[in-house]
């Protein structure tokens, strides 16, 4: 009986196998956040004004609902027709879709090609959890699983820095450009070195699969417009419920159902899910929070921003790795457990931070916040993946990571929502300093820098409120964390 467990070609070490394997989660992560530094450049050359720039957003927005709609049933028909089978065909997928993004001349259809480039990307990281599963046994997925996220971790964190040096020296499509030979050496490597997956014969239920990207995608667009609150976003969301309703109807009835019930009945794979979503929340509050408050209140430049962030980023891949040996060792809550206790201890020391804050103090407490994210990769990646069946790996490695993108979302929707609330309460009642009949020059002045003193006090508050929200949520996910029971090392079905 096939285990779902493959050897490696003889001679050629599991972990030499893996190399280009990361490399592609690597340009896929790259991808998501190169777009920063190029917006600008893009919105030059194709006449777009700066007053339609909540249109030129799509070209970020697009990509993430490309990236998160298709993993469910992408990691699905990874298990029927083989994780390296599909991840190719992920691969090639992604690469048509940044030639479509290099040529396009207009921005609808720019978008258009980063949701097809993006189908294509978010597949690719679950695909590569569940070829770790093919390649390694499971008391052994640890490290690479550490290895494989500090890809991820480490693209994102460079694409904004790539982005910048190739507009410095190139024009802007050479960012989707370059896709190309990076992902054809991929595909090269990854033929002589990666064996052929397993493969696990069902029918894909691919009305399910689109009735759950449908919901997906329409949770993302209502969230895109929350602080709106208007009828089209009542609409999103109605309509994410209803295909929601729908997807837990057809799963139901269906024989083989996209992700069977008998996932959400084992406890450490409805648990590693739940971390996860909130794991998304507690993060996008970090990523979205500290460039702001850098720009703002800090009065940092834009680069200053980004380069502040990046002390917490940066420490993500270290903990990845560290959180990868860890969880070979331990029974996997300790090293989530520890990762998200790291990450609420960060965030509040973060929320004391006041208008001198410096330096040693802010990398160090951006770093633990950053270490901690880092620690819960490959646990929670081994909590879901290692509790199912092996024919189900790779729906359960989509379902996984499409949950912490959500999470997110919602995030990020809160966020805005609630932070514009709670800056006005912070401003209420405070007068705009107009010159008034009878002041002198010194009046003036005063009533201005206490306008501004005011203004920057009530920014601090409320960045010391994001904080404190994203260390509740880290404690809240540590409830859920204990019930992550698999143990290292045990023998799958």
């Amino acid at each position: 009986m096939d285990t779902g467990i493959d050897k490696p070609r003889r001679g050629i070490p599991p972990y030499l196998a893996l190399a280009p394997i990361c490399v592609g989660v690597f340009i896929a992560a790259d991808d998501q956040t190169v777009i920063v530094t190029v917006l600008p450049q893009i919105m030059l050359d194709l006449k777009v004004q700066i007053t339609e720039l909540s249109r030129a957003s799509w070209t970020i927005t697009g990509y993430l609902l490309g990236y998160v709609a298709a993993m469910p049933l992408i990691g699905r028909l990874s298990d029927v027709w083989g994780h390296r089978n599909i991840y190719i065909a992920s691969m090639l997928l992604f690469m048509v879709g940044s030639a479509l993004a290099a040529l396009t001349t207009d921005l609808t259809a720019l978008i258009a090609a980063r949701v097809f480039q993006a189908v294509g990307a978010g597949a690719l990281i679950p695909i590569s959890i569940a070829m770790v599963g093919d390649l390694f046994p499971p008391g052994e997925r640890g490290v690479p699983l550490g290895i494989m996220g500090a890809s991820a971790e480490a693209g994102g964190v460079i694409g904004p820095l790539w982005g910048g040096l190739i507009i410095r020296y190139l024009d802007w499509p050479w960012v989707f450009w370059i896709n190309i030979p990076l992902g054809a050496a991929v595909l090269l490597l990854m033929i002589p070195l990666v064996k052929s997956s397993p493969r696990f014969p069902a029918k894909v239920d691919y009305l399910g699969g689109g009735l759950l990207a449908v919901s997906l995608s329409t949770l993302t667009l209502g969230m895109a417009r929350i602080d709106s609150f208007d009828l089209l976003m009542l609409a999103y969301f109605a309509a994410s419920l209803a295909t929601l309703g729908l997807f837990v109807v057809r799963v139901r009835k269906s024989d083989d159902p996209l992700l069977p019930p008998s996932m959400f009945r084992i406890l450490a794979f409805s648990a590693a899910n739940g971390v996860h979503l909130l794991i998304g929340g507690a993060l996008i509050i970090g990523m979205v929070t500290v460039p702001l408050m850098a720009n703002t209140v800090l009065g940092q430049t834009p680069l200053g921003g980004g380069l502040m962030l990046m002390r917490m980023t940066a420490a993500i891949p270290f903990g990845a790795l560290l959180g990868g040996f860890a969880c070979q060792r331990l029974d996997y809550r300790a090293p989530t457990v520890i990762g998200l206790a790291l990450a609420a201890l960060g965030f509040g020391l973060m929320s004391q931070w006041g208008l001198d804050i410096g330096d040693p103090s802010m990398t160090v407490h951006l770093a633990i916040v950053g270490f901690g994210f880092g620690l819960l990769i490959a646990p929670i990646a081994l909590a879901a993946t290692n509790s199912v069946e092996p024919g189900l790996r790779g729906a359960a490695a989509g379902l996984i990571t499409a949950s912490r993108v959500v999470g997110m979302t919602i995030g990020l929707a809160m966020l805005t929502a609630w932070g514009t609330g709670r800056f006005q309460d912070l401003v209420a009642g405070m007068a705009l300093p107009f010159p008034l009949t009878g002041d002198t020059p010194e009046q003036s002045t005063q009533r201005l820098t206490d306008f501004e003193t005011g203004l920057s006090d009530a920014g601090l508050s409320l960045f010391s409120d994001f904080f404190s929200i994203a260390m509740v949520v880290c404690i809240v996910a540590i409830g859920v964390a204990v019930f992550m029971v698999w143990k290292p090392g045990k023998s799958e079905s």
